[in-house]
């Protein structure tokens, strides 16, 4: 590992690579907070990517790549005189030090619960901070993400079930009322039913500390691999899945899934 210095020396060089290009390649001479925003979304995915698979080469390849983006917006931002990426670290340096009087204060925390269970409070004394416990929500998060972001805010003050047993009369609740619309036929009554349903899903998976985006990731990702199993399967036989009968394909996709205990 590096020593401090050579950390320091190596984000100075990114800066100085990142000035030159900003003044002699005609494509980053270019770029706009607009024009930067959807690699800078595409570049974060492709990070979730690799941290899924857990896979180091690739997690500091694009760590690299959003690294960049920071430094390009900041780099746009002392141009217009806003702000530089010294402003940005240092904004950063005072929050991490505010929200954490447990280290930098006279506060105690005896462990990470302590921690969360002062957190908003905190973040809402801040001078530019949230001014409710919700508002610091992104509006454009995947709705999914956003449900257990929004349970988790309010569970740090409080709201929350006494024990998580509980949640589960809620899930079969609002999964009676779902199939009550489903029915019944009535298609956006069952649409908003079937949001209440996710939701206490996502709940139930908060109280047993399962992140619900990773897990439904997995799924995805075990889909994937089982499907293309079929397909590829399918294609070496000469034939095409739209001509496969269902039976066919359910006994290509068990020979996926016992391929896949085979090989744990």
């Amino acid at each position: 590992m590096h020593t401090k210095e050579e950390k320091m020396q190596a984000f100075g060089r990114l800066l100085d690579v990142l000035d030159e290009l900003r003044e002699k390649c005609p494509w980053d001479h270019k770029q706009t907070n607009e024009s930067l925003r959807p690699n800078t979304i595409e570049e974060t995915f492709e990070l979730c990517d690799a941290l899924l698979r857990h896979d180091t080469h690739n997690i500091c390849k694009e760590l690299g790549d959003v690294l960049l983006h920071v430094c390009f917006y900041a780099k746009i931002g002392s141009e217009e005189g806003a702000f530089d990426i010294a402003d940005v670290c240092n904004r950063l340096c005072d929050k991490l030090i505010f929200r954490h009087p447990h280290v930098y204060g006279e506060a105690v925390a005896k462990n990470a619960e302590d921690v969360v269970k002062t957190w908003e409070q905190v973040k809402l004394m801040e001078k530019d901070g949230n001014k409710t416990v919700l508002s610091g929500v992104p509006q454009s998060l995947p709705s999914l993400i956003k449900a257990y972001r929004i349970q988790d805010k309010a569970r740090n003050v409080g709201f929350d079930w006494d024990k998580k047993e509980d949640v589960w009369d809620k899930v079969h609740e609002e999964l009676d009322e779902l199939e009550a619309e489903l029915r019944k036929g009535d298609a956006d009554k069952s649409t908003r039913e079937y949001g209440d349903f996710l939701f206490s899903l996502i709940n139930a998976a908060r109280l047993y500390h399962i992140n619900p985006d990773n897990a439904l990731e997995y799924t995805n990702q075990k889909f994937i691999r089982r499907f293309n199993y079929v397909e590829q399967q399918t294609v070496a036989a000469g034939r095409r899945l739209q001509d496969l009968t269902l039976a066919e394909m359910d006994a290509l996709w068990n020979e996926a899934k016992q391929q896949e205990k085979e090989e744990e």
